[in-house]
């Protein structure tokens, strides 16, 4: 005669399936994709024309379908963009060429010398890869960065990325805000 086969009680399975499911979500982490964060301008109204800009106050930044920079009318590279980007918006020597600098009292601040209507123009073409487009922003973004640091270093003794105070925050990004301004993208060609 066979023994009859013992039941397993499975009823204590469902409490141990749904604590490993609660494990997995708390300890799990998700990948954000945050973007890239831009203040875009009011859109213009009826018959408003964009404001004039002074031409040594926009600094050129084009990308064609090759993936090669052209800074200000002339051939550039990706590992000087950084450095002629803080140049451009720092203007230490107040060349011609350069952006308008002014004295701004800014709260917390004083007064700090920064770039007058100073806009970084970016343009790409249709065929510039994904990857150059990221790279060249975050080049132009690592600038501002650096410039900020700098700033928040000599007046709170901290990095713009270590502030926690929201008004210190904000009067650094007052002192230098990011100018960037995007084309919609053209065929700009592999010239």
């Amino acid at each position: 005669m066979a023994k009859p086969v013992q039941e397993i009680n499975a009823g204590s399975m469902a409490d141990i399936a749904f604590l490993l499911l609660i494990f997995f979500l708390v300890t799990t982490t998700m990948d954000v994709d945050t973007g890239i964060s831009r203040r875009l301008p009011p859109p213009l109204t009826g018959d408003e024309k964009p404001p004039d800009i002074n031409e040594r106050n926009i600094f050129t930044v084009m990308i064609n379908n090759r993936d090669r920079l052209l800074i200000d009318n002339k051939p550039g590279d990706i590992r000087t963009l950084r450095q002629q980007t803080k140049e451009f918006l720092n203007n230490p020597q107040n060349l011609e060429d350069k952006p308008e600098m002014v004295l701004k009292n800014i709260p917390l601040l004083g007064e700090v010398r920064v770039p007058k209507n100073a806009v970084i123009s970016l343009k790409n073409d249709r065929g510039t890869s994904y990857k150059m487009y990221i790279a060249v922003q975050n080049e132009l973004t690592a600038a501002i960065t650096e410039l900020r640091n700098d700033l928040a270093l000599e007046k709170f003794g901290r990095r713009f990325t270590d502030l926690t105070n929201e008004d210190q925050i904000k009067a650094i990004q007052d002192a230098i805000p990011i100018p960037i301004s995007e084309a919609e993208p053209v065929d700009i060609g592999g010239q």
